[in-house]
């Protein structure tokens, strides 16, 4: 397997237990569980950042374009009214 190949699966993976923990933190009504899932799923949140900054860098990951400020702005508008 190539190492392109494994940064994209364990990305892949992340990103899914990321939903994962937000509906569990969404669910909890105990306030210990909720706190220890959001700990864990900011954790995950800071290696996925890490890890697609470093797949970015290698090339094994292009992000979208950047939306330009009146497409920002037009979509703020929408969904504000």
């Amino acid at each position: 397997m190539q190492d392109k190949d494994m940064v994209n699966d364990v990305l892949s993976m992340v990103n899914a237990s990321l939903t994962g923990y937000a509906m569990a933190i969404a669910e909890s009504n105990n306030p210990q569980l909720r706190q220890t899932l959001t700990q864990i799923r900011n954790a995950d949140e800071q290696f996925q950042f890490q890890l697609c900054q470093k797949a970015i860098q290698k090339g094994y990951y292009k992000p979208a374009k950047e939306a330009d400020q009146s497409a920002i702005q037009q979509y703020r508008s929408q969904l504000s009214s």
